[in-house]
């Protein structure tokens, strides 16, 4: 007959000190009968064979195991009654048939009962092992957390929150080749406001982020987002690096709520990451959406799925009154696609998308000209340069200097996006990506009759064709991936306001090559290397002269330190 196998010397208070210390994160409703029920069945034998002490023991050693469960929240009192109970009965069973049976079979028919509450596995593959150890790991520590908070005092809601963060060390190099127009010359034809186009520039930057997401309920998140960079800057968080500076400036570039209504409808507002599935050739990557959008995403079968998203910016709120006419500037957009998954080794995704900016255009002020004219606010608070412009005080007698450009054209994109990943060779992917904009706002009469003057040549439409080769993220030690685009944005094909900053340092009326690779350091640490050749594409007239000027090169070097947190 099998004895349990426990040592008489065995104290009760190091048995149940073993459970405790183990914190009984181990322990299910199954696994903890069939241990009460042996307790019981080794009290019975013991008992059969003269041994009171063990007996009393063991049977002291069970209620105390029973009672620690209550104690430390896995079973109730109730449970526990109906669990004692049920091992009573499991070990009186056993005690029955071991009574009629020889101790062979005795011996056959406890190990058959421990059997019962056991799951034998011949095979487990070395990916399934990492993967039940990894979500092991993250039960274990969601349940210590939740008891080292319980036993310190601290509050339940740290445990909804989780933080994240970044930080990117970046070396620049500005290049302006021999020929470019001056920054006198280059802002006068073009109304833009450039210190620098013919001296090579070298700086380091900064980029620093801090964010935390709160998990507020079973269906809403909130989260805010610190960042580095200019307060009158939407589009670069970079901060130079120089002494001289004194501080960085920090600001609040996050700050939203987002409601999961159903498992295929969500909607955010307030300050959010951008909602479309798109390129740097609309949105710069670190433009920050503020508003409010929703997004559709129904499953059409296993192999299909489609988004819709749809949305209402505001760009510039306008407090209008009787001297101030100028109306507020709004984006409304939406979008629709699909996201096609043929098998393992192909995904494509593509998508439309209309961006219609109200209001964003300039008016003149006329014959009540000057810098505070009723229509003095539809000029841009913030742009970079390439879109067509117009004075909206040319009524003011010559050398007034009081001069304001507004944006000559109205803007409604009509945005087509493609994306094929090919995973033949996984890990390592092709990736195509291709990118369409036309703006259908443009309008030469319309134009004409509100600036008053001939409007420019027709030039809206924008594209760019992207490869990239590798692991789609370099976030562990040894992913890299190489790329390559080309882009062709012409004057007035999208706001240069909210373009890519670093292509042609931002703007459009620009043409070029983008080449570049990352590397993997180490887990959430890689290298970013990144070459931009870019040319300006339609030079306009000077205002002195009207002599025709050379186009505008800039070239640019960036070396990218990333971590991640």
């Amino acid at each position: 007959m099998k004895k349990l196998p426990l040592p008489k010397e065995v104290a009760q208070e190091d048995v149940t000190q073993g459970f405790r210390s183990s914190h009984l994160s181990g322990l299910n409703t199954s696994s903890i009968i069939a241990t009460i029920a042996v307790l019981m069945l080794g009290t019975a034998n013991s008992a059969q064979a003269g041994e009171r002490e063990s007996l009393e023991q063991l049977r002291s050693t069970t209620t105390n195991l029973v009672n620690l469960l209550v104690q430390e929240g896995v079973l109730s009192k109730d449970k526990a009654g109906a669990l004692l109970k049920q091992a009573e009965q499991d070990a009186q069973i056993a005690k029955e048939k071991d009574v009629a049976a020889t101790p062979a079979s005795t011996s056959e028919s406890v190990d058959a009962a421990i059997d019962q509450k056991m799951v034998r596995v011949q095979y487990v593959p070395e990916i399934v092992k990492k993967q039940m150890k990894e979500e092991i790991k993250d039960e274990v520590m969601t349940t210590l957390n939740y008891k080292a908070g319980e036993r310190l005092g601290m509050p339940e809601w740290i445990d909804r929150l989780k933080w994240e963060g970044s930080l990117r060390l970046r070396a620049e190099s500005d290049k302006y080749p021999d020929g470019n127009p001056t920054p006198f010359n280059f802002n006068a034809a073009n109304g833009a406001k450039l210190n620098n186009t013919t001296e090579d520039r070298n700086r380091l930057r900064v980029r620093a982020q801090l964010g935390v997401k709160a998990e507020i309920n079973d269906w809403m998140t909130a989260g805010i987002r610190m960042t580095t960079g200019s307060l009158d800057d939407p589009i670069s968080p970079n901060q130079t690096q120089e002494a001289a500076s004194g501080k960085y400036t920090i600001g609040l570039d996050r700050a939203y709520m987002n409601a999961k209504i159903k498992p295929w409808l969500s909607v955010v507002g307030g300050r959010f990451a951008n909602p479309w599935f798109s390129t740097d050739l609309m949105w710069d990557p670190d433009l920050a959406f503020d508003g409010v959008a929703a997004s559709f995403t129904p499953n059409i079968n296993d192999k299909l799925s489609g988004f819709v998203t749809i949305g209402a910016f505001p760009i510039d709120e306008i407090e209008k009154s009787d001297r101030n006419q100028t109306k507020s500037k709004w984006m409304y957009g939406s979008q629709a696609g699909i996201n096609w998954k043929l098998n393992s080794k192909l995904n494509a995704k593509f998508a439309i998308a209309l961006y219609d900016f109200q209001n964003v255009e300039g008016i003149s002020n006329g014959a009540d000209f000057g810098t505070n004219g009723p229509y003095s606010a539809s000029v841009p608070v913030f742009r970079t340069k390439g879109n067509s412009t117009f004075d909206i005080n040319s009524s003011a007698p010559s050398g007034s200097n009081i001069e304001q450009y507004g944006l000559s054209s109205k803007f409604r994109d009509i945005n087509i996006t493609g994306q094929v990943d090919l995973a033949q060779f996984d890990p390592v992917h092709i990736i195509l990506t291709g990118d369409y904009i036309r703006n259908i706002g443009f309008d030469k009469e319309d134009i004409a009759r509100r600036t008053g003057q001939a409007a420019p040549s027709e030039q809206v439409n924008a594209y760019q064709v992207k490869v990239a080769v590798g692991m789609p993220e370099t976030y562990q030690k040894g992913q890299w991936n190489v790329f390559a685009a080309y882009k062709r944005l012409e004057a007035d094909s999208v706001l240069d306001s909210f373009t890519d900053s670093d292509f042609y340092l931002g703007g459009t009326n620009a043409k070029g090559w983008l080449l570049g690779g990352s590397y993997g350091l180490d887990k959430n640490t890689w290298l970013t290397a990144r070459w931009f050749s870019a040319d300006e594409i339609s030079p306009r007239s000077t205002s002195v002269g009207g002599a025709p000027l050379s186009p505008l090169s800039i070239d640019v070097l960036m070396l990218d330190l990333n971590t991640k947190f």
